[in-house]
């Protein structure tokens, strides 16, 4: 009897230790330092923060039911302690953001975890400063046809970016805001009386992000062509 009951204790240990491993991977011709926010109450990964050498990867364990957010920092400089900045997507001065997101503009990963599947997207309501594509790696597919699909937005945005909306450093567009951002207006922000779906729309800002990414956030109401699903996944996060 004992041996039975410690062996279903040890079973369900391991059943609900379940975990998903993002791999982290730059693709970019230069160095790059991924910035990580974990949802609220959900543990830090990395401390927040790392550095990532063209062609290098690493692998990140997630626990079960972890939610948060990946994002690109470009052009940093840190000293010895960690302390520096990044031309894009800075978090607060630190190699480790220990909590803290990523300045605007940033191009967001970002997941929920086991809810009770995994939902997943790639967003540019904080605005784009470089491509990322999430790569779903096994897992099963739950109903609908946004189940572990490939989402990328590898177009450079920067380059099409509306002139009201470039942020710009020694005349070169390295970030595009997104209107709320570049502006803080109702209508692009969905707040106020644009509150909900049925009031905000996608405007002429949000329609150049989608015509370049056509699967990513392009504003907050952008869910039934950008948000996925799958199950039971690991996943490739490729910068570049």
């Amino acid at each position: 009897m004992a041996f039975w009951y410690f062996y279903l204790l040890a079973l369900s240990f391991l059943v609900g230790s379940d975990a998903s491993v993002f791999t982290l991977e730059n693709r970019c011709k230069d160095t790059i330092w991924p910035g990580i926010q974990p949802g609220a109450g959900k543990p830090q990964l990395m401390d927040g923060g790392l550095q990532l050498r063209p062609g290098q990867a690493v692998k990140i364990t997630a626990p079960k039911g972890w939610s948060g957010r990946f994002w690109g920092r470009r052009w940093c400089s840190f000293n010895n302690s960690g302390k520096g900045t990044c031309v894009t997507s800075d978090c607060g001065g630190m190699l480790k953001c220990v909590g803290a997101g990523g300045a605007p503009p940033a191009t967001l990963a970002e997941f929920t975890l086991d809810s009770p599947v995994d939902f997943y997207d790639v967003s540019l309501v904080d605005g784009y400063n470089m491509p990322i594509s999430i790569i779903p790696l096994g897992g099963s597919r739950s109903a609908g046809s946004n189940s572990c699909k490939i989402v990328r937005c590898v177009s450079d945005l920067n380059q099409r970016c509306p002139s009201g909306l470039q942020v710009r450093r020694n005349r070169r567009v390295v970030g595009c805001m997104s209107a709320c951002m570049a502006f803080n207006k109702p209508e692009y922000c969905c707040t106020g009386k644009y509150g909900g779906p049925q009031t905000c729309k996608p405007t002429n800002y949000s329609k150049v992000f989608k015509a370049a990414c056509p699967t990513t956030y392009s504003y907050a109401y952008d869910d039934p062509t950008s948000t996925f699903t799958c199950q039971g996944a690991n996943y490739l996060i490729r910068f570049c």
